[in-house]
């Protein structure tokens, strides 16, 4: 009996010591390296955050709302035009840098990638000049502004590719220099050609240009690319498997451009200018500031997540500690978004005050939005592209039929809900569809506990909202405070077993 004792603890001690260096080499080592990569990317994505919140107050100031509703539309055309003829060649080369590497095959590898945008910018170019009336017909923008438009995606093309290698050499310092930079000076530049220049709206794409052209250079320094960059006979397989993986992403990504950016030309059609700069203002106050900030964990995590993938280790057990930290950080924001719209829209001219209606829909947006890049991931690991596009597709197809309804119906804050209930579905379809051992496990323990903490965090709310003279933005801080205190004591008194993800 005492034999039969002493080897089921032996037992039990061998399988928990299994249990253990698993957690250790599947999510405590490689959240560890996350979270350096984490800590040097931040400044990058805090200063963008930044800029993105400066860029309101001095845009809305500088700009009526029609200019600002070009500025808008403008915008909108140029990531249309992106998605479809350069974005996709980054994300590609992200995805197959690690592969190409282990096989000593980079010159190869570059020499097809920028073989790929090259054609692709002339391409763009081409279908641009022969379809360019249609463009102006359904963009509704003068052709200079178009055309200006077309040019300027060729330093954002080569900016997109370069940033996706650095991404893919691991090499968060010099993104987040160049990020920062690149934010800095596009800001300096539009500002002074509005003054001096008077150009309205398309002050700042010029700023945009020179900003970009500038970033550009330093990051063909940063990643040495011409180092390892020398034109080399094409391997045919690797292109079309680029191609392959590549091609359903571009579409993916229209799909997403129309659930995220439709409602600004479907308002400009219904309503004008002036009310897709409402949508403008709107989508200002929350897409680049809080997408921006939620970045910081996938930017710094999905490299490493291929790297393990690739090395052939289970890749669940990490994804979903990502997600738990993720929720952490970002529910709080959603949900004080909501409950102080009118106070955030204090930033923008008082002219564009009704955007506060948008707020609450577009915050919980980018909630669903960012989430879905965990679940999706596993598309993109299994080179399953085609079924992340599928279901973007179907999403925007719903989000086109939903702004144009609901807008019709209800005017700017149409354009919100059906903005949030597109990325909502676009997630729950993203949990229909699991690729074998890359489902998405639910953090359910760190949802409870910031439930929890959530507790003490409104109590606070109604007090400091109610029974206070405080000013909001103090009183959004000193929640964020409470809510940080009362998640670390719920996290202690509802302590879990450490090697449980």
């Amino acid at each position: 009996m005492i034999q039969k004792d002493l080897y089921t603890n032996i037992v039990s001690e061998f399988c928990m010591s299994e249990h253990v260096n698993k957690y250790i080499t599947e999510v405590a080592l490689p959240m560890r390296e996350i979270f350096k990569d984490m800590a040097k990317y931040t400044p990058s994505k805090l200063c963008g955050l930044l800029g993105n919140t400066v860029l309101v107050p001095v845009y809305t100031n500088l700009l009526s709302r029609e200019e600002y509703g070009v500025y808008t539309v403008s915008v909108a055309v140029l990531s249309f035009l992106c998605v479809i003829f350069s974005d996709w060649i980054g994300l590609s080369g992200l995805r197959f840098f690690r592969e190409h590497q282990l096989h000593h095959q980079i010159s190869k590898y570059l020499s097809i990638l920028v073989m790929l945008l090259g054609v692709n910018i002339f391409l763009l170019f081409l279908v641009a000049f022969i379809f360019r009336h249609n463009f102006y017909e359904f963009f509704k923008i003068p052709p200079a502004l178009f055309m200006g438009i077309v040019f300027l995606t060729i330093p954002v093309a080569i900016r997109a590719l370069l940033f996706q290698i650095l991404r893919a050499q691991i090499k968060p310092s010099a993104f987040t220099i160049s990020t920062i930079v690149n934010q800095i000076t596009t800001i300096i530049f539009s500002v002074l050609i509005i003054k001096y220049l008077h150009l309205g709206g398309a002050s700042i794409l010029w700023g945009m240009a020179i900003s970009i052209s500038l970033i550009d250079i330093l990051l063909i320094y940063q990643s040495n690319i011409l180092k390892h960059f020398k034109l080399e006979p094409i391997s045919v397989s690797t292109l079309l498997s680029i191609i392959k993986y590549g091609i359903p992403i571009a579409i993916a990504s229209t799909s997403l451009w129309v659930i995220t950016q439709s409602n600004k030309l479907i308002i400009q059609h219904l309503k004008g200018l002036s009310e897709s700069a409402i949508i403008g203002v709107g989508y200002s106050l929350t897409f680049p500031i809080l997408m921006t900030f939620f970045a910081i964990f996938t930017i710094a995590s999905f490299p490493r997540i291929i790297n393990m993938y690739e090395d052939k280790m289970d890749v669940r057990p990490i994804i979903s500690k990502i997600t738990g930290y993720y929720f952490l950080v970002s529910l709080p924001l959603i949900l004080l978004s909501s409950l102080y719209a009118k106070d955030i829209t204090m930033l923008a001219n008082a002219k564009f005050q009704e955007a506060y209606v948008l707020i609450p829909y577009l915050a919980a947006s980018c909630f669903f939005l960012s989430l879905a890049e965990y679940t999706t991931m596993q598309y993109m690991l299994s080179k399953k592209t085609y079924i992340n596009t599928i279901i973007k597709v179907i999403a925007g197809l719903i989000g086109v039929a939903l702004n144009y309804v609901l807008i019709v119906k209800m005017g700017v804050v149409g354009s919100g809900i059906a903005t949030l209930a597109t990325n909502a579905l676009y997630f729950v379809f993203s949990l229909m569809i699991v690729m074998p051992g890359l489902e998405w496990r639910v953090p359910y323990r760190r949802i409870e506990q910031i439930l929890i903490s959530f507790i003490p965090m409104m109590i606070f709310f109604y007090i400091f909202k109610f029974r206070t003279n405080i000013h909001p933005w103090i009183q959004m801080t000193l929640l964020l405070l409470i809510y940080s205190f009362a998640f670390a004591i719920i996290r202690r008194i509802k302590k879990d077993d450490k090697y449980v993800v």
